[in-house]
């Protein structure tokens, strides 16, 4: 695991997170995937629930708690697209992989 790219996926994933913006959160995991085509797509999921704990580790009082519980439910979502991508014979799955996945099987994160 490239520790620098979890790093930046991370810092952005907080940065779309932490804004509020509905449009921006639930844009986040097309957008990673898209940034990092060639990055283990469980990347994605660690950094989604690593921003999520940061966020709520900063707002202990629960003004942000609507982008971490979104992203905790988008890590679950994006583990399962992994693994029926890994049930087609794809692995490791990489960001470019999901975006093929979410073009011909489930476009839920292309909205």
């Amino acid at each position: 695991m490239n520790g620098s790219e979890l790093d930046h996926m991370i810092e952005f994933a907080i940065g779309e997170l932490a804004a509020g913006d509905p449009e921006r959160i639930r844009g986040v995991v097309r957008h990673i995937a898209q940034r990092w085509p060639e990055q283990k797509a469980l990347m994605i999921c660690f950094a989604l629930t690593s921003a999520a704990a940061q966020i709520e580790d900063v707002f202990k009082d629960g003004r942000a708690a609507r982008g971490p519980q979104i992203a905790y439910k988008m890590a679950a979502l994006v583990a399962g697209d992994v693994l029926a991508a890994e049930a087609m014979g794809i692995s490791p799955v990489k960001g470019r992989d999901l975006m093929h996945y979410w073009r011909r099987a489930d476009p839920y994160f292309l909205s």
